[in-house]
């Protein structure tokens, strides 16, 4: 956690509850993911989840998603988060077939979308 703050990362949800709070803030529909946004209040940097279930596939193919996304929101996303907000990603098996390009921009444009 400390190395994520040094690099200016977002923060990782850790904690179902916070999974779950996000649940009440906005829903974010794209062809290869759902995003969740909650606007917490505060300005505490970003913090970031991903959720990969098990109807997209087994076990490998959920862990390739969240390296993919995870990859993703490290090289290009993490730029576009807003302080105070909380980010989940429900990822979808369409992540494994679209180009990096395509899911960066995809993300890109999820996060910097207005409220």
């Amino acid at each position: 956690m400390a190395q994520a703050a040094k690099r200016g990362l977002p923060r990782k949800l850790r904690k179902r509850a916070e999974f779950l709070a996000a649940r009440k803030g906005e829903k974010r529909r794209g062809p290869l993911f759902l995003m969740e946004v909650l606007e917490r209040g505060d300005d505490a940097p970003p913090r970031f989840g991903l959720t990969v279930t098990k109807k997209t596939g087994h076990a490998v193919i959920r862990n390739r998603i969240r390296r993919r996304l995870r990859e993703a929101i490290r090289t290009h996303a993490a730029d576009d988060m807003s302080g105070g907000n909380d980010y989940v990603i429900v990822g979808r098996a369409d992540i494994l077939e679209a180009s990096f390009d395509r899911l960066k921009a995809e993300l890109s444009r999820r996060m910097r979308k207005a409220g």
